[in-house]
């Protein structure tokens, strides 16, 4: 089988979360698997930095998979604008299904009308964005008029990460037939540990942290998550991660220095491009406080790593850690705070969760979810 992996951003482009390490675990898996595997995306690396490549196209390879890096001369924040995108797919053999990862940008939105006139079937993955949410709606409901909707319309199969997603796309009008869930996978359960994260922050072993991993976005929740510790005398809180560039860092810091909080709430870079295994185990909860999430990738490294959660009930991974590897609370300070609260005085809860963690992360491999999205690329070929 021939795949056509098209998304807006790739590899190593960490700054822009989780759906970077879902790409690369279901292209690379794809290849394991024996398929041919090629990725249209832009020449983007972070938020609020150049491209790579402004003028130049480059084609690499990684784990099996042949990338097309765009020569990407403009962007608006995640999306690059991408000229020679209809030339590059005129290029590419045939694929027999394309994956359109993404929505409201100009590498998938050209992959799928591409794929319409040419009558090559594909999946969409939406990655929580047909409703239009939080920010500049006027342009993103007149982008779906014109351009969104098509791409929506023309996907033989849509692929939701979880079924709060699937929910809210039947709500949305989109034909339940056509919605299949497929959940991200988990990291392989693991005792990784370092005390790297502690010693930036200058904490001994016994001081309770509190600790989040990800952008720093208003969808994320972060402003609940420092809000809720406020309360908390004894905890620290570190958010580990890239601010998005939508106000989200300048909000926290005016929260953290309103309460008083700067010796106990550290806004911190990651430390490298690699997943953050060992951090996770460091803290004693992890807090994934999002307003809206389809699945929420973090979370599912802090259960591999054997660290009690707290999630909020909108996002996608609480269906799958439930009661076994995490407590979840509705969207609200007073709930985040109390579910934080009662972990960090309840040792033998956070054990039972943190194994717990590791019990739904064995049950929900990366191997076993892209055996899934192969199904569905050949229900997709025979729709």
């Amino acid at each position: 089988m021939r795949v056509l992996f098209a998304t807006p951003v790739y590899w190593p482009a960490i700054a822009f979360g989780g759906p970077i390490w879902v790409a690369r675990e279901l292209t690379e898996g794809q290849v394991r698997r024996g398929q041919d595997v090629d990725v249209l995306t832009t020449s983007l690396r972070a938020i609020g930095e150049p491209p790579a490549e402004r003028w130049r196209s480059l084609q690499r390879e990684l784990g099996g998979v042949r990338i097309h890096e765009l020569a990407t001369p403009l962007r608006y924040r995640w999306m690059g604008v991408t000229p020679t995108a209809p030339l590059a797919l005129r290029a590419l053999p045939r694929p027999d299904v394309a994956h359109v990862f993404g929505f409201r940008d100009v590498v998938t939105t050209t992959a799928a009308a591409w794929c319409r006139r040419r009558g090559i079937p594909y999946v969409f993955e939406p990655l929580n964005m047909v409703k239009p949410q939080f920010r500049n709606l006027p342009l993103k409901r007149a982008f779906d008029r014109v351009l969104g909707d098509p791409v929506i319309r023309g996907a033989r199969l849509i692929v939701a990460n979880s079924e709060h997603e699937r929910e809210q796309l039947v709500e949305l009008g989109l034909d339940v037939r056509r919605i299949v869930v497929r959940p991200n996978g988990f990291p392989a359960p693991h005792s990784e540990r370092s005390d790297i994260l502690r010693a930036r922050i200058g904490l001994d072993a016994e001081t309770p942290l509190v600790l989040n991993v990800g952008r720093w976005s208003f969808k994320k929740g972060l402003d609940l998550l420092l809000e809720a510790v406020v309360e908390i005398p004894q905890a620290h809180l570190a958010l580990v991660g890239f601010d998005d560039g939508d106000g989200t860092r300048a909000v926290l810091e005016r929260l953290r220095d309103r309460d008083g909080l700067r010796e106990r709430v550290h806004l911190l870079p990651p430390l490298d491009e690699r997943q953050p295994r060992e951090l996770y185990a460091e803290a004693d909860v992890f807090v994934l406080p999002s307003r809206d999430e389809s699945f929420g990738m973090v979370a599912a490294e802090a259960a591999a790593a054997g660290t009690a959660s707290v999630v909020t009930d909108q996002c996608g991974v609480a269906e799958l850690l439930g009661d076994r590897a995490a407590l979840v609370v509705p969207v609200d300070v007073g709930a985040i705070r109390g579910a934080i609260d009662r972990l960090l005085r309840d040792r033998e809860l956070r054990a039972r969760l943190g194994e717990g963690g590791r019990a739904v992360a064995a049950e929900t491999s990366w191997e076993a979810v892209v055996a899934l999205q192969e199904t569905y690329y050949r229900q997709a070929m025979d729709a």
